[in-house]
Parts: C-alpha cells; sequence; structure tokens
C-alpha cells in the first residue's frame, strides 16, 4: 500500500518535487467527468454539452502543459 501511495504522490509532483497544481486540477476534472458518465450511464441524468466541452478543454490544456513541462530543458543557474 506504500508504495501505491508513494507512486500516486509522485505522478502529482513536478520536475522539482513539489505540488503541482495543474496536474491538481487536471485530475478533480477527470474525476468531475467520469462521474458525469456514469450518473448518465445509470441514472438518466444528462450533462449539459457546454459543460462537458468546458472541463474537457481544461483537462487537455492541463495535461498537454504537464507532458511538455516533462520535455523542456531547465536552466540551471
Amino acid at each position: 500500500m506504500g508504495n501505491i501511495l508513494a507512486y500516486l504522490k509522485g505522478i502529482m509532483e513536478d520536475s522539482d518535487g513539489s505540488p503541482s497544481s495543474k496536474r491538481l486540477v487536471t485530475l478533480l476534472c477527470v474525476l468531475l467527468i467520469a462521474t458525469g458518465f456514469i450518473a448518465n450511464l445509470f441514472w438518466d441524468q444528462d450533462v449539459e454539452q457546454f459543460m462537458y466541452d468546458s472541463i474537457m478543454y481544461i483537462v487537455i490544456a492541463g495535461l498537454g502543459i504537464a507532458g511538455a513541462e516533462k520535455f523542456s530543458k531547465k536552466n540551471k543557474e
């Protein structure tokens, strides 16, 4: 169990080892999308298209920025 928590903590950190707010916001938006999908699937609750699109834009931007910072070089001054 400790290995799993250490892995999840490592995922949420940026390249400097500090917690990343971009990854936290992206994770929360993914959980919102999953909740909306499950609510639509089992309880026939509809998610408005504009809400779904706006959350998806946040997820795409968050994952894009977090992925790009993994490949960018840091200046060590």
